[in-house]
């Protein structure tokens, strides 16, 4: 068999008499995106943010269905996405534009954000609005939740930074926590903690007047000149960068509940809180399990969870312990009593409750001064060993005791199946890696319409799948009827001899 040429003059001379509905595959992800969601909802969202009268805007459908075209097909660039779009029938066919419709300009939806979008609720209800939809059509199974947290890469150079000193802030649950100490305090018969303000005097220089003031504090940190909003990230062997950090939650299916996004160089027990209360509460009302990371492992976290009649799942948290000496589980804790007794057999009596919250057990110098074990129990010049005890310690030991349950053996193996797999997907498919925005209200709008994309491309895909049967239903019935027409027809045209 010879090899067969094709004529390049007329590979583009044909004429097509069709329509784009005709051209765009009945499979395609765009078809099943329209047919999950009615995006008319946008208009009751951005309603108040246009005016009644003056020049004809953009469709604001259009707008938002062009940035869902940006992160659910992870093209992570709009001028790239309204390339895209002009030669794509696919794309043309879900914004509605015709083959002669102009692609509105790539700047045309950064200046709509600037002028009318910014500092609104609108992502928020996009992304509320698509997580009913899967809620409705019971896809969410939020009786066990899943959450951690990943760094953002921020747009902004690492080399330009200044440093700066910020006062340190207190933490969200302090109020509670001093007045526990207190009363831990009165219990054990101690006094009560002087208020640990350091008051400087100041004199006005306009009117010569001292002036009394706090002095609270502070801390060193590398602020970023580009953007001051991120943080500098460094965490284990990753590269040191300014990002963001982002906190979410999701179910076993892996439909994300909710975010919280803060400065790289939060720690993830501070954020937290953040994104815990950011879950609605009628998602959070159904929960009975969360599980979380090691990194989560602190006692006000485990004392939130369980307050809020839910059961925390997490892992085992190593001791931070020096290499070759007792850990703190090595010595047993008497609550009745209320004593620790070291592996020698010697007592730690309560001594005092300090500021952070813990109870330090004291050991007796004498029975350390000559305690064969001294060298693997502490290195303290006076020859003492001290443990720390957190008032709220009981939460964390209970959290300890389910991790040895059969629930928990079931839920957290699944935390690789769900809230790791979907920032993984989001950072290799939906543009999570990075951010091109600068500003973390900027960032955080951009992060709920990559997570709202993320959770329709899941719906779109489960609930079409029905559609996708039918339709093959549908083919295979007429390849039936052509087979028996084309019988009946044959049958009749042949002869009989």
């Amino acid at each position: 068999m010879s090899m067969t040429k094709k004529d390049a003059k007329t590979k583009n001379n044909s004429f097509l008499f069709c329509t784009i509905e005709d051209l765009v595959p009945l499979d395609h992800l765009v078809r099943k995106l329209e047919s999950v969601i009615d995006w008319n909802f946008i208009y009751k969202i951005v309603e108040d943010l246009y005016s009644t009268i003056g020049r004809r805007s953009i469709d604001p459908v259009v707008l938002f269905k062009m940035v869902f075209i940006n992160y659910v097909f992870g093209i992570n660039s709009m001028r790239k996405t309204c390339k895209e779009i002009q030669v794509n029938l696919a794309y043309r066919w879900f914004l509605g534009l015709d083959v002669n419709d102009s692609v509105p300009n790539f700047s045309t939806y950064s200046k709509n954000y600037e002028r009318r979008f910014a500092g609104t609720t609108v992502f928020e209800d996009i992304f509320g609005h698509v997580l009913k939809i899967a809620i409705d059509n019971n896809m969410v199974d939020n009786t066990a939740i899943f959450g951690d947290s990943t760094h953002i890469k921020a747009s902004a150079n690492k080399g330009k930074y200044k440093n700066d000193v910020v006062e340190k802030s207190s933490k969200i649950y302090q109020d509670v926590l001093d007045k526990e100490i207190a009363d831990d305090r009165v219990l054990n018969g101690k006094k009560p903690l002087k208020k640990n303000k350091k008051i400087i005097e100041v004199v006005d220089n306009e009117t010569g007047e001292i002036i009394s003031k706090e002095v609270k504090p502070t801390k060193n940190i590398k602020v970023s000149t580009t953007d001051p909003t991120c943080g500098m990230f460094h965490k284990g062997e990753k590269e040191k960068m300014f990002a963001f950090t982002s906190s979410s939650f999701c179910d076993k299916r892996g439909f994300v509940l909710g975010s919280y996004l803060a400065p790289g160089n939060v720690h993830d027990s501070v954020s937290f809180y953040g994104l815990y209360n950011n879950i609605k509460n009628d998602i959070m009302a159904k929960v009975e399990y969360i599980s979380l990371d090691a990194g989560y492992v602190t006692p006000h976290i485990c004392k939130t969870i369980f307050d809020n009649n839910k059961i925390p799942i997490m892992p085992y948290k190593r001791p931070m312990t020096k290499k070759g000496f007792f850990k703190k589980y090595e010595f047993v804790y008497d609550e009745y009593l209320n004593i620790y007794i070291c592996p020698e057999g010697n007592t730690l009596k309560y001594s005092t409750t300090n500021r952070e919250g813990n109870r330090e057990y004291k050991s007796n110098k004498f029975d350390c001064a000559n305690c064969p074990s001294k060298s693997k129990c502490t290195e303290s010049k006076p020859a003492q060993k001290v443990i720390n005890r957190h008032i709220w310690e009981d939460y964390k030991e209970e959290t300890e005791h389910i991790r040895h349950s059969d629930i928990h053996k079931e839920i957290y193996p699944k935390r690789k199946e769900t809230i790791e797999r979907v920032f993984a997907d989001g950072k290799e498919n939906h543009c999570l890696r990075y951010t091109r925005y600068r500003g973390i209200d900027r960032v955080n709008d951009s992060v709920m319409l990559i997570y709202a994309s993320m959770n329709l491309k899941k719906l779109a895909n489960w609930l079409a799948k029905p559609q996708k049967q039918a339709v093959l239903s549908l083919f295979l019935r007429n390849i039936s009827v052509f087979l028996k027409n084309y019988h009946f027809i044959h049958k009749k045209m042949t002869p009989s001899f």
